[in-house]
């Protein structure tokens, strides 16, 4: 069996797991009518009048990371089906926020929480999710000591989780963000959610300590490695493939092509101090200048960069079993992406 197909076969035994463990966690105990059709909106588990729903809900990647890290490790998949769903749901938390303070009015191609019932209601919303990823991750039927180690990992990666965000957000307004501040920006914003959830995993299947922190490497390079790719696909992907419709340069986002290119082109850099939306002719031409100066190529090559180093860290894990085997091929699958 190819390494693929492995990969496959494992996403179609979890991923139905992890989605009834989300619906569980988010439905449990009484709630508000609307409360608890916001948030089985957002996870794509029903539409706007709370009627159930199919919707387009992301590829459940971090859930997929915990689990396969915890088998890889010789721990039973099961036991951390719900630290998979605590991180798939802290995730999510992220994401109603992220909506909210970059006006975001579309995920998924359906309108965002704010969108449809305001900005209140969505912060709410997001803060439950928040409470009950945390409410998610208690229920893993693991060694105490274990799962006090999960949880310490989980608290953490929070933390620098939301100092990625604040480092994101203060960027808008500054026109002198350094490439090397963007890569701590990621490492937070990114990085330490994928990070968290190998580590997890590795944790509440009793591994020894060198595997662990292994994992956590080859997790927080794969983040890495796949925003950096993120952001080429941002700048140069195609829209049908990738659901954007503006690319990153339309909305200002300083990338790293965008930041690389900056420092050594002023147009790039004056372009950015400028500020404004450009028009379409406007994103043709400073893409162009991007790519001229060296932005596409530096990116592409930084992500690869990461991604040899998160292969490393799996190498190192020295797990030669078929999660671990399939771990490698989501690295695979996630840096050649085109969407």
């Amino acid at each position: 069996m190819s390494h693929a197909v492995l990969l496959d076969d494992f996403f179609q035994r979890f991923v139905p797991y992890v989605e009834a463990e989300m619906r569980t966690v988010i439905n449990d105990g009484p709630q508000p009518r609307l409360f608890n059709v916001m948030l089985n909106y957002h996870l794509g588990f029903a539409d706007s009048d709370g009627a159930p729903a199919a919707a387009a809900a992301g590829k459940r990647i971090r859930p997929m990371l915990t689990l396969l890290s915890c088998e890889a490790c010789g721990g039973d998949w099961q036991q951390a089906l719900p630290a998979a769903a605590a991180i798939e749901l802290l995730h999510n938390f992220s994401l109603i926020h992220d909506d909210i303070e970059d006006r975001d009015e579309l995920r998924r191609g359906r309108p965002t929480l704010w969108k449809l019932w305001g900005e209140a209601q969505a912060i709410n919303a997001g803060d439950a999710m928040f409470a009950l990823a945390h409410l998610a991750l208690l229920r893993a039927p693991v060694d105490p000591a274990h799962l006090l180690r999960a949880m310490q990992v989980f608290e953490r990666m929070c933390v620098q989780l939301t100092i990625g965000q604040h480092l994101d957000l203060s960027f808008e307004s500054r026109s002198d963000v350094t490439t090397e501040e963007y890569l701590r920006m990621i490492e937070g914003k990114t990085a330490a959610l994928t990070a968290a959830a190998c580590e997890i995993g590795a944790l509440l299947a009793g591994a020894e300590e060198a595997p662990v922190r292994a994992l956590a490497d080859f997790g927080r390079w794969l983040g890495i490695a796949f925003q950096l790719q993120d952001d080429v696909l941002g700048i140069w992907g195609d829209p049908a493939l990738t659901g954007k419709q503006d690319s990153d340069l339309a909305n200002g986002k300083k990338t790293l092509p965008v930041l690389y290119a900056a420092e050594r082109d002023p147009r790039v850099r004056a372009h950015y101090a400028r500020g404004g939306r450009p028009d379409s002719a406007e994103v043709a031409q400073i893409r162009a200048l991007i790519e001229a100066a060296g932005g596409k190529a530096h990116a592409e090559r930084a992500a690869r960069e990461a991604y040899d180093r998160a292969l490393a860290a799996l190498e190192a894990a020295g797990l030669d079993n078929p999660a671990g085997r399939a771990l490698r091929a989501l690295a695979e699958r996630l840096v050649e992406r085109r969407q």
